[in-house]
């Protein structure tokens, strides 16, 4: 046997060994404790939240998508993803025509009845819930394992992880300030302390006023607010993605004059899209939430600081 003959086999069993990598089984936990196997990386994605969109783009998997919600509106490239309904009401015919191999499911996003639906497709599910901001750099790594693209997914991870460090080295051990978050006006609604943005708040050195409350959405009284006297009131502004209806504003907030956040003039507003979704770009919202809790901290010189 010449020469040339190994060479071929060599390449061969090559190619073989290369196969059998790309078609290896790989396998994750969720945020719902669940573990997903797949028998070989996905190829072909279904996102059901911006955020998971913003994630998987991140994570390197964006060619790999062929469907999403609405909104899914970052980067954009994503706007050019075939839409397959909202967080409302997914159009479960358009999913399955798609033949996807991984759904991601924002897991207290999407409605319950629908989520048991797309179980009856027997199409495996990512549930995605990222609460605390290390959540966003697993997230990223755990796409990067299910969609072979930990190349692009672990750098993504550890830049996110050094701009959160850096914003907790500069920020949290300064004076704490006291944080109303108006998620909503109309009713008036919070954010307890299991949701991200209190996380970010106490990145920031900030303390949410209404960490204890149950549920993560809970509804609170403007009594409630005032007796708790916020240092800051913060809220979201319209960024890139419309809103169903007007976003709250804060301007109300000064028929109080004497709450320490309208006496100090600490009533902020930050674009929702890089605050509420727990996704990279949070690390952008974070640093504005800083600067204005630093600005803060300034303005009340009547407390101590």
């Amino acid at each position: 046997m010449n020469k040339r003959f190994f060479a071929a086999l060599a390449l061969a069993a090559a190619l073989a060994c290369v196969a059998q990598t790309s078609s290896a089984s790989v396998s994750v936990t969720d945020d719902a404790g669940d573990t997903i196997t797949l028998a070989a990386p996905a190829r072909r994605v279904i996102s059901l939240a911006p955020h998971i969109t913003e994630l998987i783009y991140a994570a390197g998997g964006g060619a790999r998508l062929v469907g999403a919600v609405s909104y899914s509106d970052y980067p954009p490239a994503a706007k050019q993803v075939p839409r397959v309904g909202d967080n409302r009401a997914l159009d479960l015919e358009r999913i399955a025509a798609l033949k996807p191999d991984l759904i991601v499911v924002w897991r207290h996003g999407n409605a319950e009845q629908q989520i048991d639906r797309l179980r009856d497709l027997h199409i495996p599910l990512f549930f995605s819930e990222p609460r605390r901001l290390d959540d966003i750099a697993t997230s990223l790594t755990r796409l990067g394992v299910l969609l072979d693209t930990s190349s692009t997914a672990q750098p993504a991870a550890e830049a996110f992880r050094h701009d959160i460090a850096r914003l907790r080295t500069r920020y949290a051990t300064r004076a704490p300030v006291s944080v109303f978050y108006e998620a909503w006006d109309q009713p008036l609604m919070t954010l307890n302390g299991e949701h991200m943005i209190s996380d970010v708040i106490a990145l920031c050195g900030g303390r949410n006023v209404f960490a204890g409350l149950k549920p993560l959405v809970p509804t609170v009284s403007t009594e409630a607010v005032l007796a708790a006297n916020p240092d800051a009131i913060v809220t979201e502004s319209q960024g890139a993605t419309a809103p169903d209806r007007p976003l709250p504003a804060l301007a109300s907030w000064r028929a109080w004059p004497m709450l320490s956040a309208v006496k100090h003039g600490n009533l902020f507003a930050i674009d929702g899209d890089l605050l509420t979704r727990p996704a990279p770009r949070i690390a952008q919202g974070a640093a504005q939430l800083c600067e204005d809790l630093d600005q803060a901290r300034r303005r009340n010189t009547d407390r101590p600081d």
